[in-house]
């Protein structure tokens, strides 16, 4: 579990994020919403540790990140595991390579188990057949599948994808959504999500935040969105068309 309390952000003097407290729990995809510019990119970065806060705690299981020394830091975060809004892959390197990355800068197994690692990610990502092709030769939506492989070859305790979804089309996506939820739980990792795509937000949302202007606005399940009555919240999901007649039929159904 990943808590935060009380947590202030600011450049120049401007506060970004404004008294964030917040529970990411394990084996459940944690969702950070809200429109551009709300926030919730630097309370990603706040997270990992690209941004520190001026305020507030940071607990990875109990341990507070903000408090802890280069060594400890540096221990942590050989249990994570990140997912880039662009795969982020190394073109020079294959399939195979990419995954065995962080396996060969971080882990002390032979090459050959290293190999075995690499390649199980491989497969539970159903990519064995590309192991040996780059990245310029596989589709958008495989780059992704394998930096899901890559993200959790060191079996990371904790997963974090930034817009996991962008770029991918509709189908493509969903594909990708369910991967990250099935090894969410099967790892029972805290994975957390940010996200603009709302067919995530109602397809795996188990726990959603919703940032605006620096403040956490609400929280909750994409069943509890239904009968929201937080207008900013209700007017960002229910934007198209498509989810207003979604929120009308799950009303109903609630209520019948």
């Amino acid at each position: 579990m990943i808590e935060i309390k009380s947590l202030y952000k600011s450049f120049d003097g401007k506060a970004v994020l404004k008294d964030i407290n917040a529970n990411f729990e394990n084996g459940k995809t944690n969702l950070i919403i809200g429109q551009s510019g709300s926030g919730k990119t630097v309370l990603m970065k706040c997270i990992v540790g690209l941004f520190i806060p001026e305020k507030g705690e940071l607990l990875y299981d109990n341990r507070n990140f903000l408090t802890m020394k280069k060594k400890e830091k540096k221990l942590l975060r050989s249990e994570m595991g990140m997912i880039f809004q662009s795969a982020a892959l190394f073109d020079s390197l294959s399939v195979l390579d990419n995954v065995m990355f962080p396996l060969n800068m971080f882990s002390n197994d032979t090459l050959k188990d290293r190999t075995k690692r690499a390649k199980f990610c491989l497969d539970r990502v159903n990519l064995t057949d590309a192991k040996d092709m780059f990245p310029g030769e596989i589709s958008g939506g495989m780059q992704k599948r394998v930096a899901i492989a890559r993200a959790i070859s060191l079996n990371p305790k904790y997963l974090f994808c930034d817009e996991p979804n962008s770029g991918l089309d509709p189908k493509t996506s969903i594909v990708i959504d369910e991967l990250i939820q099935d090894i969410t739980k099967e790892y029972n990792m805290t994975t957390i999500i940010n996200t603009h795509d709302m067919n995530s937000v109602m397809g795996i949302g188990e726990k959603i935040y919703y940032i605006y202007k620096g403040n956490k606005e609400w929280e909750g399940s994409k069943n509890d969105i239904f009968t929201s009555t937080n207008q900013r919240l209700n007017d960002f999901i229910f934007a198209s068309d498509f989810f207003r007649k979604v929120k009308e039929v799950e009303v109903r159904n609630i209520e019948g």
